[in-house]
């Protein structure tokens, strides 16, 4: 039988998780991350400012355990956004359009009934590790 490897990331520059999940798995030349929340890892806590700065930390936050992860941002190829309040999808595509300047990954979004910390904005995604190669197809 194949011995296969999960590896279990933890960056400092992004907050610590609770006991009960990880940061991220790499498993396979693919990282997933957890939820990532806008929470300053200084603080534990929510960053002023609703929806925007919330996103703007949280992809913060994302991008760090990426990079500890041996990943990148431009890596990801599949995200997911929680929102509390779906009229943040406007504030929230102007701070996600910063981060994933070309070739964004697949992306779902939607409204849920509540978050952690009552928070505005929640974003988990699933990246690859390595070299990639991105193309087109169009038909």
């Amino acid at each position: 039988m194949a011995r296969l490897l999960r590896k279990i990331i933890l960056s400092t520059k992004a907050p610590a998780p609770s006991p009960v999940y990880s940061q991220a798995v790499s498993f396979n030349n693919l990282i997933y991350l957890s939820g990532s929340l806008g929470v300053n890892r200084d603080t534990n806590k929510l960053v002023q400012g609703g929806a925007t700065s919330e996103a703007k930390q949280a992809l913060e936050n994302i991008k760090n355990i990426l990079e500890s992860g041996g990943s990148k941002i431009d890596n990801v190829i599949k995200a997911t956004v929680y929102l509390k309040d779906l009229n943040d999808y406007a504030q929230v595509n102007e701070v996600y359009q910063q981060y994933f300047t070309k070739n964004p990954p697949a992306r779902t979004a939607f409204q849920v009934g509540n978050l952690p910390l009552n928070a505005s904005v929640e974003i988990e995604v699933i990246a690859a590790v390595g070299d990639v190669e991105t193309t087109h197809t169009k038909m």
